[in-house]
């Protein structure tokens, strides 16, 4: 036969990263990528704006105005809190599989969603400033003045979104993510799983030998 009339050959390899069996693979790890950036980005925003002066007023007295400031914490502790909880789900997402994976995933994207609609809510919320300011003042229903807000609730929200965003990649593509090593996992009657043989003792280290009699084992098998 010439090498004319000789069929083509696939000059493809078969794990090129072309391959249609690749696609998943590299999907899988951009998804794991972008959520973990993702989450640990929305985090540590929701964290660092909670802890930031949210909305400023003055309390009005007879000598006065007295500047009151409350920072995202003492507006609304939820953003704080579902930050650390949606951070510990995304370190979880790797601990678990299969049904326990979605579940960790879906706290994940509920943490998120939490995060933001409370951000938003205590933009306009001053229940807090007029608290401090009654506080000042020493009476009960004191109003404030020229209330002016921050961006930081805002930086909360995109926080929140982030770490949605990536509760949604574990929810769709969680399934193809790795998880933790086995060897740490117990068998379903309690028992570890099998162990590696122990190497065989070296006969010309006399150490070795009584290590093995020590043991109750036969070095000379």
């Amino acid at each position: 036969m010439s090498a004319a009339s000789q069929p083509p050959t696939d000059t493809v390899p078969p794990g090129d990263s072309g391959s249609p069996q690749a696609r998943p693979a590299r999907r899988a790890q951009r998804s794991l990528a972008m959520a973990l950036l993702a989450g640990a980005a929305g985090a540590a925003l929701a964290l660092l704006a909670s802890g930031r002066t949210w909305a400023e007023g003055s309390a009005v007295l007879a000598q006065g105005s007295v500047p009151r400031t409350v920072t995202g914490t003492e507006v609304t502790g939820v953003p704080g809190a579902l930050a650390v909880v949606g951070l510990a789900a995304l370190v979880a997402v790797f601990a678990v599989r299969r049904i326990g994976r979605v579940a960790v995933a879906a706290l994940l994207t509920l943490s998120g969603a939490g995060i933001a609609v409370a951000a938003v809510l205590g933009n306009s919320d001053t229940s807090a400033l007029r608290e401090k300011a009654a506080t000042a003042v020493g009476l009960t229903g004191t109003d404030v003045h020229h209330v002016t807000h921050t961006g930081w609730p805002w930086v909360a929200a995109a926080g929140g979104l982030l770490l949605l965003i990536a509760g949604l990649l574990a929810l769709v593509y969680g399934r193809h993510w790795p998880a933790m090593s086995g060897k740490y996992e117990r068998t379903p009657g309690g028992a570890r799983g099998p162990r590696r043989a122990p190497a065989p003792p070296d006969l010309d280290r006399p150490e070795e030998i009584w290590k093995s009699l020590d043991r109750g084992e036969d070095p000379t098998r």
